[in-house]
C-alpha cells in the first residue's frame, strides 16, 4: 500500500518522527513546515493522504482544510494539541476525515494512516461495471468517487461520500448513527456518535434546497438518518 503522504506540521522534530515512520512502512512523503506551502503542493501534486497540524505559521491547519476542500477530496488527517469536543468537531466540520491529539503514539498515527489509506482505496477499488446510485436528482458514482446533483458536481470529503454512498445502497433504510459511524471510520477514543451528525450536516449543506428542512437525507427522531428520492417533495 505505498501512497505519496505529505506531512504539514512545524515542529521540525515531530515532522521527521513522522517521515521517518512513514518510510519505514514503504510511503514516499514530503514534509513542509507552514500552512501556505501545505496548500501550494496539494494543488502541485495531491498526495494520497494530508497529515495537517492545526497550529502552523502563515496559514493554520484549520484554513488549509477550508480552501482544500473547496479544490478536493485529499483525505485529511488533522493533529491538534486542542482536546476538547468542539475542537474535534470543527475539524470534522471543515472536512477532515480524522483527527489525533498531542501528544500520540506514532505507532497509532501509523494505524490512523493505514486505516484512512485502505478505506479510501477500497472505495476506489469497486468494479468499474457498478452502477451510478440514483436517487431523485442525486446521482452517486462509487467507482469515480463522484456526487451530482441535478447534473452539477457537488464536492464531498471521503468521510461525506461514505456515509452518502453506503445511504444511497440502501435508500429508505433508517441507518443509526452507529452504523454509519462503523461504516465510516470505526470506533477509537477520539471519535464519538456526534462525527455523523457534523457530516450529515454538512451535506444538507451540499444537497439540500433548505438545508433545514431536507428533502434528501431526513432524521428519523430517536434512531438516526435514513436518505429518500428529494425530488418527490420539489
Amino acid at each position: 500500500m505505498n501512497a505519496y503522504v505529505l506531512v504539514a506540521e512545524d515542529d521540525v522534530k515531530q515532522a521527521e518522527v513522522i517521515r521517518r515512520y512513514l518510510e519505514r512502512e514503504g510511503h514516499s512523503s514530503l514534509v513542509v513546515h507552514d500552512g501556505r506551502a501545505a496548500i501550494d503542493e496539494v494543488r502541485r501534486r495531491q498526495p494520497d493522504l494530508l497529515v495537517l497540524d492545526v497550529m502552523m505559521p502563515l496559514v493554520d491547519g484549520l484554513d488549509v482544510c477550508r480552501v482544500l476542500r473547496r479544490e478536493c477530496d485529499v483525505p485529511v488527517l488533522m493533529l491538534t494539541a486542542r482536546s476538547t469536543e468542539e475542537d474535534l468537531l470543527l475539524g470534522l466540520d471543515l472536512g477532515a476525515d480524522d483527527y489525533m491529539t498531542k501528544p500520540y503514539s506514532p505507532r497509532e498515527l501509523m494505524a490512523r494512516i493505514r486505516t484512512l489509506l485502505r478505506r479510501t482505496r477500497a472505495a476506489t477499488a469497486a468494479a468499474p461495471d457498478d452502477p451510478v446510485l440514483r436517487i431523485g436528482a442525486l446521482a452517486i458514482d462509487p467507482v469515480r468517487r463522484t456526487v451530482a446533483l441535478d447534473g452539477r458536481q457537488v464536492v464531498c470529503t471521503p468521510g461525506e461520500f461514505e456515509i452518502l454512498a453506503a445511504m444511497a445502497a440502501e435508500p429508505e433504510r433508517v441507518f443509526t448513527r452507529r452504523q454509519l459511524l462503523a461504516l465510516t471510520r470505526g470506533f477509537d477514543r477520539y471519535i464519538t456518535e456526534r462525527t455523523i451528525d457534523v457530516h450529515v450536516l454538512n451535506l444538507r449543506k451540499k444537497i439540500e434546497a433548505v438545508p433545514r428542512r431536507p428533502a434528501y437525507l431526513q432524521t428519523v427522531y430517536g434512531v438516526g438518518y435514513k436518505l429518500i428520492d428529494g425530488s418527490r417533495a420539489r
